[in-house]
């Protein structure tokens, strides 16, 4: 790894105008990295920057989003929300400033006597797609009906693509879910779902079993679910092994203790350990020192983090010092400032 030294600064302005009626609120948020080992300043130098501007008057919102970098303008976004009588409507056009128009989304929602209905439009990429649904509650009985329309691929056409409908029902001790699949050329699947199936004398693991049809097979399939519970300052990541194989028998194997944490709060500082015994991650170990209240040290705030490599070189084997800091200028301004340093390779990154 190369030697650098890699400095982010990260401005966010958030304003807002108030009124009686109207109000105009938005962000303005820059990230500004700069490397000084490079020899080309425009190499050295690198920007993205995010301008949201949302213009608000009675129940509807019309916001405008603009996406920077130093290559130039990357995206542009136009959106507009809100309630029309019943109707609740969110719509969005994407644009890109190189290649033009790039996406149109609607999305209509209404409630009517107890029924949801929705319809989701998206006109991309030369396709046009339609998604038409319903759904319902009668008592015990939830009812609900999604219909698909449209494909990727070039031609502003409307084919019919699927309808998938869904039934939910309590049957004696558990509640199941019923989802049948169609498609243009007919009946696709049947799929019973029921969740936390109890195993008598072991509260902490429930069985969740998914019965699929179709016209050629069918396949049951159970899946366990572990619930632990919680653990007082300590907590213990713990894996099983199982084998939820569809018509096949569900075996649980070993019981593995993965990873142990540790977090303490001690007064307005919080100090957290964690320890990896599973070896796939890049640093076993890692202890942390964060301010945990904002009134501790009024608009400043910091954490250090110092990360282990599991047969590393270094004394105690400490591979990388993690360190953040934020300082809130004003309400609406926040500077903050980031540091990585990798002892092991003598570095200095962000």
């Amino acid at each position: 790894m190369k030697r650098a030294l890699v400095l982010s600064l990260i401005c966010v302005l958030g304003f807002a105008f108030g009124g009686m009626a109207a109000s105009l609120t938005g962000y303005w948020d820059t990230d500004v990295t700069i490397d000084p080992t490079e020899s080309d300043f425009a190499l050295a130098v690198s920007l993205t920057s995010d301008l949201s501007v949302t213009y608000t008057i009675g129940a509807w919102a019309f916001t405008s989003l603009t996406e920077l970098t130093d290559a130039g303008w990357l995206d542009q976004t136009f959106a507009i929300g809100g309630v029309l009588g019943a109707f609740t409507i969110v719509s969005s056009v994407d644009f890109d400033p190189i290649g033009g128009f790039d996406e149109l989304t609607l999305d209509v929602d209404i409630s009517i006597a107890g029924v949801a209905l929705y319809g989701d439009f998206t006109l991309a990429g030369g396709s046009v797609d339609l998604d038409l649904g319903a759904s319902g509650v009668a008592g015990d009985v939830t009812i609900g009906m999604d219909v698909y329309f449209g494909a990727p691929g070039p031609g502003c056409d409307l084919d019919w693509t699927g309808v998938d409908i869904t039934v939910g029902f309590p049957f004696d001790c558990v509640d199941l879910s019923l989802v049948v699949a169609f498609d243009c050329t007919g009946f696709l699947s049947a799929t019973f779902t029921a969740g936390g199936i109890v195993i008598p004398n072991l509260p902490w693991v429930t069985i969740d079993a998914e019965l699929v049809f179709t016209l050629d097979d069918k396949e049951l399939t159970l899946s366990p679910v572990f619930v632990w519970g919680d653990i007082a300052c300590f907590d213990l990541d713990i894996s099983v092994t199982s084998t939820p194989v569809a018509n096949s028998p569900l075996v649980l194997g070993d019981i593995s203790v993965d990873a142990i944490y540790l977090t303490v709060d001690i007064g307005t500082v919080t100090f957290s350990a964690f320890t990896d015994f599973t070896g796939t991650l890049d640093y076993f170990e890692e202890y942390m020192i964060e301010t945990n209240d904002e009134a501790c040290c009024g608009p400043f705030g910091f954490d250090v983090t110092f990360k282990f490599a599991d047969g590393g070189s270094m004394l105690f084997d400490v591979a990388v010092v993690e360190a953040n800091m934020d300082l809130q200028v004003a309400s609406q301004f926040l500077f903050n400032m980031g540091l990585s340093i990798d002892l092991e390779a003598a570095a200095f990154t962000n």
